[in-house]
Protein backbone atom coordinates (compact mmCIF):
# COMPACT_ATOMS: atom_id res chain seq x y z
CA UNK A 1 0.00 0.00 0.00
CA UNK A 2 3.02 2.27 0.36
CA UNK A 3 4.29 2.37 -3.19
CA UNK A 4 0.08 2.85 -4.08
CA UNK A 5 0.05 6.70 -6.24
CA UNK A 6 -1.98 9.14 -4.25
CA UNK A 7 -5.00 8.55 -6.87
CA UNK A 8 -4.75 4.98 -5.46
CA UNK A 9 -5.76 6.12 -2.08
CA UNK A 10 -8.31 8.76 -3.26
CA UNK A 11 -9.95 5.64 -4.81
CA UNK A 12 -9.32 3.84 -1.77
CA UNK A 13 -10.86 6.63 0.41
CA UNK A 14 -14.18 6.29 -2.21
CA UNK A 15 -14.80 3.43 -2.25
CA UNK A 16 -14.78 3.19 1.58
CA UNK A 17 -16.99 6.19 2.01
CA UNK A 18 -18.86 4.65 -0.56
CA UNK A 19 -19.37 1.88 1.33
CA UNK A 20 -19.66 3.33 4.65
CA UNK A 21 -22.88 5.64 2.70
CA UNK A 22 -24.38 2.63 1.46
CA UNK A 23 -23.84 -0.10 4.19
CA UNK A 24 -24.48 1.84 7.03
CA UNK A 25 -25.37 6.25 6.34
CA UNK A 26 -28.18 5.46 3.70
CA UNK A 27 -29.99 2.80 6.10
CA UNK A 28 -29.61 4.91 9.35
CA UNK A 29 -31.47 7.67 7.09
CA UNK A 30 -33.99 5.99 5.65
CA UNK A 31 -34.51 4.99 9.08
CA UNK A 32 -34.41 7.99 10.90
CA UNK A 33 -37.06 9.61 7.69
CA UNK A 34 -39.03 6.39 8.78
CA UNK A 35 -39.46 7.57 12.13
CA UNK A 36 -39.92 10.92 11.44
CA UNK A 37 -43.18 10.21 9.20
CA UNK A 38 -44.15 8.22 12.21
CA UNK A 39 -43.58 11.32 14.14
CA UNK A 40 -45.60 13.29 12.34
CA UNK A 41 -48.50 10.42 11.74
CA UNK A 42 -48.39 9.92 15.70
CA UNK A 43 -48.47 13.97 16.29
CA UNK A 44 -51.20 14.00 13.94
CA UNK A 45 -53.14 11.52 15.70
CA UNK A 46 -52.62 13.16 19.10
CA UNK A 47 -54.26 16.38 17.60
CA UNK A 48 -57.21 14.45 16.40
CA UNK A 49 -57.51 12.78 19.63
CA UNK A 50 -57.58 16.40 21.22
CA UNK A 51 -60.10 17.50 19.59
CA UNK A 52 -61.88 13.87 19.74
CA UNK A 53 -61.31 15.03 23.55
CA UNK A 54 -62.86 18.74 23.36
CA UNK A 55 -65.43 17.33 21.43
CA UNK A 56 -66.22 14.78 24.08
CA UNK A 57 -66.33 17.40 27.06
CA UNK A 58 -68.68 19.25 25.02
CA UNK A 59 -70.94 16.16 24.17
CA UNK A 60 -70.76 15.56 28.09
CA UNK A 61 -71.47 18.72 29.11
CA UNK A 62 -74.93 18.33 26.73
CA UNK A 63 -75.57 15.62 28.14
CA UNK A 64 -75.54 16.77 31.71
CA UNK A 65 -77.60 20.08 30.42
CA UNK A 66 -80.09 17.33 28.92
CA UNK A 67 -80.49 15.03 31.93
CA UNK A 68 -81.17 17.70 34.08
CA UNK A 69 -83.66 19.22 31.40
CA UNK A 70 -85.51 15.63 31.63
CA UNK A 71 -85.44 15.74 35.48
CA UNK A 72 -87.24 19.13 35.28
CA UNK A 73 -89.67 17.56 32.62
CA UNK A 74 -90.10 14.63 34.38
CA UNK A 75 -91.27 16.65 37.17
CA UNK A 76 -94.01 18.46 34.89
CA UNK A 77 -94.95 15.51 33.07
CA UNK A 78 -93.67 12.00 35.25
CA UNK A 79 -93.51 8.65 33.92
CA UNK A 80 -95.27 7.10 36.94
CA UNK A 81 -99.20 7.71 37.96
CA UNK A 82 -97.98 9.10 41.17
CA UNK A 83 -101.74 9.48 42.71
CA UNK A 84 -100.68 9.52 46.20
CA UNK A 85 -98.32 12.75 45.74
CA UNK A 86 -100.95 14.23 43.63
CA UNK A 87 -103.95 13.71 46.27
CA UNK A 88 -101.41 14.94 48.73
CA UNK A 89 -100.04 17.94 47.18
CA UNK A 90 -103.67 19.28 46.01
CA UNK A 91 -105.05 18.54 49.86
CA UNK A 92 -101.84 21.01 50.70
CA UNK A 93 -102.95 23.60 48.38
CA UNK A 94 -106.55 23.13 49.63
CA UNK A 95 -105.55 23.47 53.22
CA UNK A 96 -103.61 26.32 52.05
CA UNK A 97 -106.48 28.43 50.33
CA UNK A 98 -109.66 27.43 53.10
CA UNK A 99 -111.09 25.09 50.36
CA UNK A 100 -112.46 22.42 51.15
CA UNK A 101 -112.54 19.20 49.35
CA UNK A 102 -115.72 17.45 48.79
CA UNK A 103 -114.94 14.72 46.18
CA UNK A 104 -111.38 13.43 44.72
CA UNK A 105 -112.40 10.16 42.53
CA UNK A 106 -109.42 9.17 40.13
CA UNK A 107 -110.05 8.00 36.91
CA UNK A 108 -108.31 5.55 34.39
CA UNK A 109 -105.90 6.74 32.50
CA UNK A 110 -106.70 7.96 29.05
CA UNK A 111 -103.39 6.98 26.50
CA UNK A 112 -102.42 9.27 23.77
CA UNK A 113 -99.49 8.42 21.02
CA UNK A 114 -96.79 9.99 23.85
CA UNK A 115 -98.80 10.42 26.99
CA UNK A 116 -101.29 9.15 28.82
CA UNK A 117 -104.04 11.78 30.79
CA UNK A 118 -105.02 10.61 34.14
CA UNK A 119 -108.48 12.89 34.54
CA UNK A 120 -109.70 13.94 38.65
CA UNK A 121 -112.82 14.35 39.35
CA UNK A 122 -112.95 17.27 42.23
CA UNK A 123 -115.70 18.94 44.13
CA UNK A 124 -114.67 21.51 46.04
CA UNK A 125 -116.35 24.23 48.27
CA UNK A 126 -115.35 27.55 49.88
CA UNK A 127 -115.37 31.29 49.15
CA UNK A 128 -114.54 32.66 46.05
CA UNK A 129 -111.39 34.48 46.59
CA UNK A 130 -110.31 31.42 48.16
CA UNK A 131 -111.03 29.07 44.98
CA UNK A 132 -109.22 31.94 43.17
CA UNK A 133 -106.42 31.40 45.47
CA UNK A 134 -106.53 27.38 45.57
CA UNK A 135 -106.53 27.34 41.44
CA UNK A 136 -103.54 29.95 41.21
CA UNK A 137 -101.59 27.99 43.68
CA UNK A 138 -102.72 24.91 41.31
CA UNK A 139 -101.68 26.36 38.53
CA UNK A 140 -98.09 27.47 39.76
CA UNK A 141 -97.87 23.90 40.72
CA UNK A 142 -94.55 22.11 39.69
CA UNK A 143 -97.05 19.57 38.02
CA UNK A 144 -98.80 19.89 34.19
CA UNK A 145 -102.18 20.58 35.24
CA UNK A 146 -105.25 20.94 32.54
CA UNK A 147 -108.66 22.48 34.38
CA UNK A 148 -112.18 21.01 32.46
CA UNK A 149 -115.55 20.88 33.05
CA UNK A 150 -115.49 23.76 35.33
CA UNK A 151 -118.76 24.71 37.18
CA UNK A 152 -119.40 27.49 40.25
CA UNK A 153 -122.83 26.79 41.78
CA UNK A 154 -123.40 28.76 45.02
CA UNK A 155 -124.32 26.92 48.24
CA UNK A 156 -127.69 27.12 50.34
CA UNK A 157 -126.66 27.11 53.18
CA UNK A 158 -123.68 29.70 53.20
CA UNK A 159 -121.32 31.10 55.58
CA UNK A 160 -118.45 33.29 55.77
CA UNK A 161 -115.50 30.95 54.73
CA UNK A 162 -118.24 28.60 52.08
CA UNK A 163 -120.68 30.74 49.86
CA UNK A 164 -119.96 28.63 46.55
CA UNK A 165 -119.13 24.97 45.76
CA UNK A 166 -117.20 23.90 42.06
CA UNK A 167 -116.80 20.76 40.08
CA UNK A 168 -114.09 20.45 37.55
CA UNK A 169 -111.76 17.62 36.15
CA UNK A 170 -108.36 18.31 36.61
CA UNK A 171 -106.39 16.63 34.32
CA UNK A 172 -102.67 15.57 34.74
CA UNK A 173 -100.43 13.97 32.35
CA UNK A 174 -97.70 10.74 32.26
CA UNK A 175 -94.96 10.56 29.80
CA UNK A 176 -95.16 7.25 27.57
CA UNK A 177 -92.54 5.64 25.43
CA UNK A 178 -93.94 4.98 21.87
CA UNK A 179 -93.94 1.01 21.69
CA UNK A 180 -90.53 0.06 19.34
CA UNK A 181 -91.16 -0.32 15.72
CA UNK A 182 -91.69 -3.96 15.15
CA UNK A 183 -88.99 -5.69 12.53
CA UNK A 184 -91.14 -7.08 9.76
CA UNK A 185 -89.34 -10.19 8.99
CA UNK A 186 -89.56 -11.02 5.17
CA UNK A 187 -91.61 -14.12 4.16
CA UNK A 188 -89.72 -16.97 2.61
CA UNK A 189 -92.14 -16.47 -0.39
CA UNK A 190 -90.25 -19.30 -2.56
CA UNK A 191 -90.07 -23.10 -2.38
CA UNK A 192 -88.72 -25.70 -1.01
CA UNK A 193 -87.55 -28.78 -3.54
Amino acid sequence: MKDWPWYGYVVLAVVIFGMFFLLYYRPKNNELENIRSERITTENEVENLKKKEKELQEIEKELIAMNIRLNQLETIIPQKEEIDIILRRIQELAYDSRINIREFIPKPLIDKEYFSEKPINMKISGSYHNLATFFNQLANFARLFNIENFKITALRDQSDLSTISATSTAKTYIFREPPPPEDKQPSNTGRNK
